[in-house]
């Protein structure tokens, strides 16, 4: 038997862009491996901001859209 009620919508929160992503992909949108990566971060090297939380990376992605777009300073957009 198949619902009758219809879909409901997500939440706003939901669709939104997330503002972190983890070091591996991060590492990717800058073109470097995994090992460089978590060794710049492990250094403080890292090109923009990571994060530690619990045992994970997280960069910020307003960090990430600074450096990879220097035409946009905020990082929005």
């Amino acid at each position: 038997m198949t619902s009758t009620t219809p879909p409901q919508p997500l939440p706003i929160e939901a669709t939104e862009r997330p503002e972190v992503v983890g070091l591996l992909a991060a590492g990717r949108l800058l073109g470097m491996g995994r090992t460089k990566a978590y060794r710049l971060a492990k250094t403080g090297a890292f090109p923009c901001r990571v994060l530690r939380i619990g045992g994970r990376y997280a960069v910020p992605v307003r960090g990430l859209r600074a450096l990879l777009d220097p035409t946009n300073p905020d990082g929005k957009g």
